[in-house]
């Protein structure tokens, strides 16, 4: 075979090469517990695997190792799931313990929160479920909740890469019942009102015709109030995969809340989305979606779709002191090359332009990057987007008043 992935050129005799017996059945047998782990492994990373094992063998437990590691681990969050999962199925003993005692009540200790988190993850996955319970009615037990917590809580708190499939499954749930609520902005339209700015000339002019020459007392107008429109850009590059697939799920909820949300997602490409979020169903609306977008968990080329959406887009979306919302960590592939020009004409041409970045996560986070530092100095506010709670306050950022044009706020957003 020559170019392309290793099962591009598999045929009938590269199938027969294959390993048989026990060692094809538990590499199948460990690719499925990745899979329910969270990992993103398939069929064909399945026969990529089996050939990586052929060609090192079994004589060395490390070779074997690294040749799975080189073909089922394509994120640097995802090894350390590998690791301990690898370590589980070919049988380390004391990792069975640590896994086991996992599914506990945690008191974060001397191991790290998020070690203990993988390690669940991996329990939930590798041990046996637990039976189905018994069709005799429970026996009423009384038990005290005064220092219980509600597992809704937690999920609130958690960051969305450290969950477990049953708890993004219930955080999907929870946001389909989120809503944005944006504050109503003045518009250029009038409307009647009994105590207003202006005099409605056209109604005080009926009122004193029908009043047959008594005073008619003067109607009047104010400024009608709307919500303005909000459009989102949302990264879907390789860093940014696991949380734009939970994203998705937040503006479904919203694009079908209220009129005027219009999304885009860019990557490579820009790829607008909204006719697709608009239908009722999640699941329908994100399959749609997945057909519709073609540079999915790719590089990142924020400059060049920035430009393409001021030069397409902006015109006819930004309208009517719209918001922008831009979600992304700003890891740009082409260091930040004409991104600040970019940005400073989206921020000129919105009302507020505000920033998610789930690299904000982090305590020590610095804008280092040249992506970053390019466009801080024009986005009106730069929060995290980690979890459910850091979404609940994007309307509190989203109700800010216009930005305030100053020369040290640029410098002082670099610090």
């Amino acid at each position: 075979m020559t170019g392309g992935p290793p099962t591009a050129g598999l045929d009938a005799a590269g199938l027969a090469g294959l390993p048989k017996g026990r060692l094809a059945e538990n590499v199948l047998h460990f690719v499925r517990a990745l899979r329910a782990c969270g990992l993103p492994v398939g069929p064909a990373k399945t026969l990529d695997a089996l050939l990586a094992v052929e060609a090192v063998g079994i004589d060395r437990r490390e070779d074997f190792r690294a040749a799975l590691a080189a073909i089922l681990v394509s994120r640097q969050e995802h090894l350390a799931l590998f690791e301990q999962a690898f370590e589980l199925f070919w049988r380390n003993p004391r990792l069975l313990e640590k896994i086991a005692a996992a599914l506990l009540p945690q008191a974060h200790g001397r191991a790290g929160a998020e070690e203990q988190e993988v390690a669940a993850r991996l329990a939930e996955a590798l041990l046996p479920p637990r039976p189905p319970a018994s069709s005799e009615p429970p026996q009423e037990v009384e038990l005290d909740a005064a220092f219980t917590f509600s597992p809704r809580e937690v999920l609130q708190r958690k960051d969305f890469a450290t969950m477990s499939a049953a708890e993004l499954a219930e955080v999907r749930r929870m946001m389909a019942r989120l809503r944005l609520p944006l504050p109503e902005q003045p518009v250029r339209r009038t409307r009647g009102s009994p105590r207003g700015a202006r005099v409605d000339l056209r109604r005080s002019l009926r009122r004193m015709t029908g009043a047959a020459g008594m005073a008619a007392p003067l109607a009047w107008r104010e400024r009608a109030r709307r919500a303005p429109p909000l459009v989102v850009l949302c990264d879907i590059s390789g860093s940014m995969d696991r949380y734009a697939r939970m994203l998705l799920h937040f503006l479904h909820a919203i694009t079908n809340d209220r009129h005027r949300v219009h999304v885009l997602l860019f990557g490579t490409r820009l790829t607008p989305i909204t006719r697709h979020l608009r239908h009722r169903d999640v699941d329908v609306a994100l399959a749609k979606v997945a057909a519709a977008v073609d540079d999915w968990a790719g590089g990142t080329r924020i400059g060049a779709c920035l430009a393409e959406f001021n030069r397409r887009w902006s015109r006819r979306l930004l309208g009517q002191n719209a918001v922008a919302l831009l979600i992304s960590d700003g890891l740009d592939a082409d260091a930040g090359e004409g991104l600040a020009f970019e940005m400073e004409r989206l921020a000129k041409s919105c009302r507020r332009l505000v920033w998610l970045n789930p690299l904000l996560r982090y305590a020590g986070f610095e804008a280092k990057p040249a992506g970053i530092r390019a466009m801080l100095p024009y986005v009106d506010d730069f929060r995290p987007v980690h979890n459910l709670a850091s979404l609940e306050q994007v309307g509190a950022a989203l109700r800010g008043g216009p930005r305030a044009r100053h020369p040290r706020a640029a410098a002082r957003a670099l610090r």
